[in-house]
């Protein structure tokens, strides 16, 4: 059975829940990090020497890196669903991947824990320039869903396990977003989905 180490109210777990949700698999979830621990033991750290979560077990094959997972199970579990099998589809849904964590996740990391989990652990400066950085990469998916019901197409793709998640902490993060009707049509639209119900429903801590 697949194994899965992480807490819920982590946004990177949360990308691999909601794939492993989605694809309807067999599992057991270990809660680790932050007030867990668990990712500094002798026998995490063989596993994912970096100590962060996600880390998963599927038979005795360990990998770690939250979008890698959601490539893997939706590879192995759903090819041509979850995982386009055209290769420029994929590379198109790969590549917002890739932004996501390269260019999205540094400012929304930075607002979330400056105005969420440690209330003042960023400088006034730091979030105002954060908030542009939002401003911009908030613009970019607004034109990239003007045409698209996901963000891969007419269809739920793993792309979407990752930007569920992400826009589910930037929406509930307490600041002023600039108007993104796409966005939040988007949101919606994921939000609407069974396995968004049962993951996306913790306070953000």
């Amino acid at each position: 059975m697949l194994k899965i180490w992480g807490r819920l109210n982590s946004i990177n777990v949360q990308k691999a829940m909601f794939c492993i949700e989605e694809l309807g698999l067999p599992y057991e979830r270990f809660d680790a990090g932050m007030e867990h621990g668990v990712t500094k033991t002798p026998e995490y750290m063989a596993m994912n020497p970096n100590s962060r979560i996600p880390t998963i077990n599927d038979d005795g094959f360990i990998l770690w890196e939250s979008n890698v997972i959601v490539r893997y199970l939706a590879a192995k579990h759903s090819p041509d669903g979850l995982w386009p099998s055209d290769p420029q589809k994929r590379a198109d849904i790969d590549r917002w991947m890739d932004w996501q964590q390269s260019h999205h996740n540094a400012p929304l990391t930075a607002l979330f824990w400056g105005l969420v989990r440690s209330p003042g652990a960023r400088t006034p400066a730091e979030i105002d320039a954060a908030r542009a950085t939002m401003r911009e990469m908030t613009a970019m998916l607004e034109d990239r869903l003007r045409d698209r019901a996901y963000m891969g197409g007419d269809r739920f793709t793993m792309v979407d396990c990752v930007y569920g998640p992400v826009l589910h902490r930037w929406s509930n993060i307490p600041i002023e977003r600039s108007n993104a009707p796409n966005v939040e049509r988007y949101y919606r639209t994921i939000m609407s989905r069974p396995v968004a119900k049962k993951l996306l429903t913790l306070p953000l801590t």
